[in-house]
This record gives structure tokens, sequence and C-alpha cells, in this order.
């Protein structure tokens, strides 16, 4: 490529990514997109010249085919380096990937965690390897720092180098203009955010430290690239991007809840009518190593963000064979203590009537039925991985005692993530493979149904009791006579809603009922002069007779001439409905 920047033009196709520390399947849009951008411009692209899509845009409008065809330049980012099910959007196929290619007249550019391999699905216990996918150039490094030196220095100066904390600085806020045409903008689109990359411990199966070691950007630097983002109508953050958020400013390990304070003090300032600040990975060896420390930043966290935020913890196995023999940091104790801490620090639930952007914090938490109308502000998530090196039928013992204590002890994590390993070139897991977990399948398929039963739904109605408000609802699409629905945030709730709504629109619910990860609910607060027999029927305690009763005495005038009135107090009024909207 010798031809001048500013004369390219150049498409840059989303196909969505997936890491430890990293989500971009709608409604998250990952850095990958946004720097790329970004490192175009810097080279001297004009913004206008950039065309973005994602994939399910290109699936959707065959016309945007032509952008791909008539680019100087197409860059695809994407890949899958964790499994995952996914209802926003469908990752692309790996022919997908190869179609562009073929499709497209100019030079080609393949980068992201695909490189890292290609699996014949996303899902567990399977072998990946690296494919080149018939792209002219393949970045084995930062694909934004091949399309920024291919675009400025011509072919020879590609090569597959990282990009470093300066590049990111001016790369992300002179990128953030993509989001604009993402077809979820603006009101369902949640920004990934990167403090660090890398990871100062060597987990056998994470490719994570294939990135090297930790490296943290500024608080001003993220907080630029958030005002910018918030210029171009992104009102959602997740801080995803790290490995471990307690490390953030600090020397890789220990906590510094002075640089937290500047990092969320600086967000919320620089946009106070955020709508969603959540966040993902915490280290639980950091909380244990640095008790006090921890607590402090924890405490911050809680302070700034909005409820229903998670904390993966990354346990990966309770099994002492297991953390042995790949190189996991922390034992089942440990990570108990970790999740004791959390709960107690930022486990509060904010009160003030439909307050999603905040709260004030109760008098004291509340962790029981009696529990205040909000999700809690800060909970751990728990991560097990099956099929590592010296996986046994005793670990899946180990792990499902842990999770029993969590309930004995009257604990709460927001999620458990249960899923068999992928093995990828360049971790240890490329010499072990998949063969254990495919070993193991019925008995790890026996033992996540069994979680998810005995585990997941009394836990579920211990963080999300009846009468639990959730505020803006994204409705999404409809199944057995039902609305189903997320909030934008960190591993959302699915909320199903009896009838068939306008989907598209959002909605506030209280929460009735629990599935394994899932809940039902009703619009909140619901008019009882309006409301669906179904409706009136799925409030705790009411059932069909009593709902058809209160149908057939209808209208009321309060919700005191109301029957059973006590069991819809929590959810009920008898004025106009809330919509959310």
């Amino acid at each position: 490529m010798t031809v001048d920047p500013a004369t390219l033009d150049v498409t840059v196709v989303d196909g969505y990514v997936d890491e430890p520390a990293h989500f971009g399947v709608p409604p998250y849009v990952s850095t990958y997109p946004r720097y790329t951008a970004g490192a175009l411009v810097d080279a001297g692209v004009p913004e206008e010249r950039i065309t973005y899509h994602t994939i399910d845009a290109l699936r959707d409008e065959r016309d945007r085919w032509r952008d791909v065809a008539g680019a100087d330049l197409v860059v695809y980012v994407g890949g899958m380096t964790v499994p995952g099910k996914y209802v926003g959007g469908a990752p692309a196929e790996p022919e997908e990937v190869r179609r562009l290619a073929w499709r497209a007249d100019g030079t080609t550019l393949l980068g992201g965690p695909v490189r890292f391999g290609v699996g014949d699905e996303n899902k567990g216990a399977i072998e990946t390897e690296r494919d080149d996918l018939d792209y002219d150039f393949v970045a084995k490094g930062d694909v934004e720092a091949a399309a920024h030196d291919l675009v400025r220095e011509g072919l020879e100066g590609f090569s597959d180098r990282l990009r470093d904390n300066a590049e990111v600085s001016r790369w992300a806020r002179a990128g953030a203009f993509v989001v604009e045409d993402h077809p979820n903008h603006p009101d369902y689109l949640i920004a990934e955010l990167e403090t660090s990359r890398g990871c100062a411990y060597r987990c056998s199966f994470c490719t994570e430290p294939l990135y090297g070691d930790p490296a943290f950007r500024t608080a001003d630097s993220v907080v630029a690239e958030v005002e910018a983002l918030a210029d171009h109508g992104v009102r959602d953050f997740r801080l995803g991007r790290q490995a471990d958020i307690l490390a953030f400013g600090g020397d890789g390990e220990a906590p510094n809840p002075d640089a937290l304070r500047d990092l969320y003090g600086g967000i919320r300032e620089t946009v106070p009518d955020l709508r969603t600040f959540h966040l993902d990975n915490m280290n639980p060896v950091t909380i244990v190593d640095y008790p006090e420390k921890s607590r402090e930043g924890i405490r911050v966290i809680a302070e700034h963000n909005t409820p229903g935020d998670t904390a993966a913890f990354g346990l990966e196995s309770a099994d002492p064979v297991v953390q042995a023999e790949n190189n996991l940091l922390v034992s089942a104790e440990e990570c108990l203590e970790a999740v004791r801490v959390v709960n107690e620090v930022g486990g509060w639930r904010p009160s003030g009537p439909g307050d999603q952007r905040g709260g004030d914090r109760d008098s004291a938490p509340t962790f029981g039925e009696s529990a205040a109308r909000r999700l809690p502000k800060l909970l751990p998530g728990i991560n097990l991985v099956h099929g590592l090196a010296g996986e046994r039928p005793e670990t899946f013992e180990h792990n499902r005692a842990f999770l029993d204590r969590l309930l004995e002890e009257g604990l709460m994590v927001r999620r458990i993530n249960i899923r068999q390993v992928m093995a990828f070139e360049g971790t240890e897991m490329a010499e072990t493979g998949a063969e254990l977990a495919h070993d193991h399948k019925q008995l790890f398929t026996e033992y996540k149904r069994a979680v998810r039963e005995e585990v997941d739904n009394p836990m579920l109605r211990r963080v999300a009791p009846p009468g639990t408000v959730l505020p803006d609802v994204h409705l999404e699409y409809h199944q057995d006579g039902k609305t189903f629905g997320r909030q934008l945030g960190t591993y959302p709730l699915l909320v199903a809603v009896p009838g068939e709504r306008e989907l598209g629109r959002t909605l506030d619910v209280a929460v009735t009922d629990h599935g394994y990860r899932s809940v039902t609910g009703v619009p909140y607060p619901l008019d009882v002069n309006a409301a669906s027999m179904d409706e009136l029927a799925a409030v705790p305690g009411v059932g069909r007779q009593t709902a058809g009763n209160i149908v057939v005495d209808r209208p009321y005038d309060s919700l005191a001439e109301v029957e059973g009135v006590a069991r819809l107090s929590r959810f009920a009024t008898a004025g106009t409905q809330g919509t959310g909207d």
C-alpha cells in the first residue's frame, strides 16, 4: 500500500470478541474496532473515509457488502477465546470471515483474539488451530498497531508489534466516533473499557498472559476515552478489560485505592448522567494478600458504580490437585474469604425508588427476604473451568462442596460460570489439550445440571428476592407467550415478562419468580386497572383465582380496594402503569 492515507477508503468489520477479560458481543462494543479506527485516523485517514460494520449488520443488509468490496483496506477484528452463548448478536463463523476476504478487492488485514486460533464451534472441550483465513495480512500482535503501520508506512511497515499506552490514549479518543454506526447505538450499547492488559500470573489455560505483564493506563487516559464516547452518545460503560481491577494504578499486585478513586470519581464527574457503570474481573488473591487496601478499593467501587455489578473471581477449581498442576493462585478457602469481604463491603442495596444509576445506601447491608428493592451494588461472580490438567472425579466434589458452603454461610454471588476448557496454542493447555474435558463430559453435564438446580436457583432467590426492581430492562425477543429482555451491564439477568410486548423498548420490572439463571417479573409499578390476568397471577401469592376476581371488580380508585392488597403492595399501583421508557 503506497496510497496517500488521506485518499484511502477503509472498512472495519467487527466479528465480535469474547476473551477472559474482554466482551465484544452486542450489546457490548469492544475496544478493537474503536482503537483500530483511532489508529487509522492517527495514520492520516479522515474519519469520513472509515466505515464500520458489525457482522450482524452485514448479514441483515446485503447492500453493506459494497463497503467491503470497494474498500482499499478491509480490517476484520474478532475471535472467541472462551465459550459462550449469546442473545444480542451472533459471532462470525470462520466461513463468514473467509467470505469477507474473498469479497474484498483491496488489501485485507485480520486481527484480534482470532490470532490465537479458530475452532469449529464456540464451545468448551475443543482444540483450536491458527488459520490465516485467506487474508493478506494477519496481525500476530495488535491489529490496531498493524493497521496504523500498514497505512502510514506501506507494506514494509507491517509488523507484529504491540501498541503502547501512549498510542492507546490517542487512539481510544480518536476512534470513539465509530460507535455511532453500531446497530445498537445509542440506547442499547455498553462500551467495554480497558484499564490494563496482560497478567502477572500464568494460569495454564488462559490467553491473557500472552499479552505480557500488566500495562496500566492512567486514570486520565481512561476518563478522556469515556468523555469521547459520551460525546458520541454512549451512556453505558464497563471496566471489563483487565485481569484485576483492584490492581489498577499499582505495581500489578497491590491495590491502589487512590488510583481507583481517581478513575471512578473521574468517570462519574465526566458523565454525571451515565446509566450503567460496571466492571468485570477482580482477583480474589489480591483481597487475601492485601485485605485492608482491598476493602478500601471495593468501597470506592461500590460508592460509584450502578447496582447489579459483578466482580468475577477466577477460582477455576476448588480441587488442590488441579490448582497445583495449573498454576492457579487461590485456594477454595481463600476464595471463600474474598467472597465474604465483597459481600460485607459491596453487597449493600441502594435505597431510593427507581434509581438504577446510584441511590443512597441503606442504613445497613441487607441479605435476606426483607431486602431493599434494588440489586446489591457489587457481588462476586465465581468462574469454574473443567478439563484442566489433574482433573479427576473428586474435582467435581470439591467444587460442589465450595458452592454449598456459599449457600450455608448465607453469602451471595451474582453468577456461577461453569465451562469446559478451550485449548489455545501458546498456553500450557495446548500440550494437554481437551482430552480430560472429553473424558468427563457426562460427569460434567450431570454436575452442571445439579448446580443449576440446587445452587443457582436458591442463590438467585437470595440475590433478587420477590419485589426486587430491575429498571430499564431492554425487551429483546418473544418466546412461549412471554417477552424476554435484559438490563445493560455485567452478566445481566434474563428477565421474562408475561405477554408479548413491543420489542426494542425498555421496561421497569419487579421480580416475581426465579429460574436457574433467569427471573420472571411484572411491569413495575403494576397498574391493577390495566394489568393482564397473567401479570396479576404472576405476583407471588395472588394466583389465577384472585387475579380473576381483581379483573372482574375493576376499576379501582386506590390500591386499598384491591383483593389481596398485602400481596400486591410491593408490586402495584391503582394509577398509571410505569413503562420505564
